[in-house]
């Protein structure tokens, strides 16, 4: 009986150990669960044919958490499910290309900012009505659910908004003609046109508004915040920041 009893304790606590593994984002752990939409390049997106997430999230989550000893498991989702999937605790962190807002801090906390960008307009190449956000009164306008470019549409005078779940869709629609222009923020927009989307539409107007990028947590997560504005950090000062930055960007912050 004793050795049947130190059997059953030796199972335990193997279970325990395990388990406490399994889980992340405390102090200890060593993996962390990371959300993101991942149909967003060059931030977040799959080569054709590869299994691994790629972009300039991806390396910086990645980048950071090597500086705090972790390793990452991204979870892919629709963006607009990322921060109650954070609430309720089902993964630990959101990086993807998420713009820090008074609403979203109402929710969540975020790190420091990581990447200044803007919203940008793509409008079919013959088009030439469209010059500037004042243009887009009325139009037919294309963009991805839950994210600012959805805000800052449906400001828009008399615009019909179509949310989708990727900006794919939402491009996929201008090309179809459903669409007189696409609202999303300029790296994607510049991403896409590079990537073949200048066969049939073309960037226009001025950009709007100056955002910033933060990586989100848990409301009260102090302890995991406080680790990736320490990693970020570190990137910075170690110079590592930069060469992914260039790497996705062509050019230095």
């Amino acid at each position: 009986m004793i050795r049947l009893f130190g059997i059953t304790l030796l199972s335990v606590v193997l279970i325990l150990g395990l388990s406490a593994c399994g889980k992340s984002g405390n102090s200890g752990d060593k993996v962390l669960r990371v959300g993101a939409e991942t149909t967003f390049p060059p931030f977040e997106y799959q080569e054709q044919g590869s299994s691994e997430y790629t972009g300039f999230d991806m390396d910086l989550i990645r980048a950071i958490a090597k500086e705090l000893g972790l390793s990452v498991e991204i979870k892919s989702m629709q963006f607009d499910g990322l921060i109650p999937a954070l609430q309720a605790g089902n993964i630990d962190a959101i990086i993807s290309a998420v713009t820090i807002t008074d609403e979203r801090k109402a929710k969540v906390d975020f790190s420091d900012p990581y990447y200044n960008s803007g919203l940008a307009i793509v409008v079919p190449r013959d088009n030439t009505a469209v010059k500037s956000f004042k243009d887009l009164e009325g139009k037919k306008l294309a963009v991805q659910i839950g994210t600012t470019s959805a805000s800052e549409a449906k400001k828009i005078k008399n615009a019909v908004v179509r949310e989708f779940n990727s900006t794919s869709d939402a491009y996929l629609e201008l090309k179809a003609g459903g669409a007189d222009a696409v609202i999303n923020d300029l790296p994607v927009s510049q991403d896409f046109l590079n990537k073949g989307g200048n066969a049939y539409a073309k960037l226009v107007g001025e950009i709007l508004n100056s955002e910033q990028y933060g990586i989100a947590v848990k409301k009260d997560n102090a302890d995991l915040l406080k680790k990736i504005n320490a990693g970020l950090a570190a990137l910075r000062k170690n110079g590592e920041y930069d060469k992914l930055y260039v790497k996705w960007f062509g050019t230095k912050p």
